[in-house]
């Protein structure tokens, strides 16, 4: 007699959705908001002075000086970049400053570099104690070299000359170069200078085939940074250049004061305008590079 076995009967599914609780969302912690509030800050505070200078380019005279200063113009008008090319020798000014700052930064590029590949790459018996030295002159005043220069210079004739600028604005540069360069190199393996040492490279070989390739982003780096300051260097332009025709940018802005000590403000703005674009087109197109020259002195790539 056969036994019938009653099916199976499958479990019940649940077929209720399970309640899974959703991941609850961060709130921003008190210190990334203060960092927040705190970049925001400072980016007004870097961007307004700019924007401030656009607008005042572009202002009547009549309304500068009679509104409020920092009020929005009521009308636009580039009578003043015309009157800023006229009323000084502001083409000129420009070309002189492009001289000294490309010849002092070509100064300060390559003795630099070449500085720190020996103190740091070929080594040397108290190469250490050299570059105390060099960073020694980071902490000296650059006033108390002014008189002892103009006396040398009025000797040698190298008063109101492109050399009497470029060789001390480099000359005060080369330390921090020396560091920035030195800092970059020290993260270069040796086993690759010897490897090339050892296929029969000499220091100057290894030199231009490594390290020069090598140090691309620490050069804009070093670049840009003496290149601001160059550009903007009133101190040793004001005591050694003596004529109208080799002023920089900032000794052609005096050019703007008038009989009375009167000041043609807008012109002046106007001046500055022209004056910091090539500036700001440089440092935008190398941005990149020069933080990345930054931040290899301070990581291992």
């Amino acid at each position: 007699m056969s036994t019938r076995t009653a099916p199976a009967t499958a479990p019940a599914l649940n077929t209720r959705p399970s309640l899974v609780p959703s991941p609850r969302r961060r709130r921003p912690s008190a210190f990334r908001r203060l960092s927040t509030a705190l970049i925001t800050v400072i980016v007004v505070v870097q961007v307004y002075p700019l924007l401030w200078l656009l607008l005042t380019s572009v202002r009547n005279e009549h309304d500068f000086a009679a509104g409020n200063p920092f009020a929005l113009p009521t009308s636009i008008t580039f009578d003043n970049y015309r009157r800023a090319f006229a009323a000084g020798h502001l083409g000129k000014n420009i070309l002189n400053s492009l001289v000294v700052t490309m010849g002092a930064n070509l100064l300060i590029v390559v003795l630099g570099m070449m500085g720190a590949y020996a103190l740091q790459a070929l080594g040397f018996r108290h190469s250490r104690y050299v570059r105390a030295l060099f960073l020694l002159g980071i902490i000296v005043p650059v006033q108390i070299a002014l008189v002892p220069l103009f006396v040398d210079y009025s000797k040698v004739n190298f008063l109101d000359t492109y050399q009497s600028m470029i060789i001390p604005l480099a000359g005060f540069a080369l330390p921090m170069s020396i560091y920035l360069f030195s800092s970059f190199y020290q993260y270069i393996p040796l086993e690759t200078y010897e490897a090339a040492s050892l296929d029969g490279a000499g220091p100057y070989r290894i030199f231009g085939l490594i390290t020069l390739p090598l140090s691309a982003n620490t050069m804009v780096t070093v670049f840009m940074v003496n290149g601001i300051f160059i550009w903007n260097d009133f101190i040793f332009g004001n005591t050694f250049i003596l004529s109208e025709g080799l002023k920089t940018i900032p000794l052609g802005l005096q050019n703007y004061i008038g009989a009375m000590g009167k000041v043609d403000w807008t012109a002046t703005f106007a001046a500055v305008c022209v004056t910091i674009t090539p500036l700001l087109l440089v440092f935008l197109v190398l941005n990149k590079a020069m933080i990345n020259g930054l931040e290899s002195g301070t990581k291992k790539s």
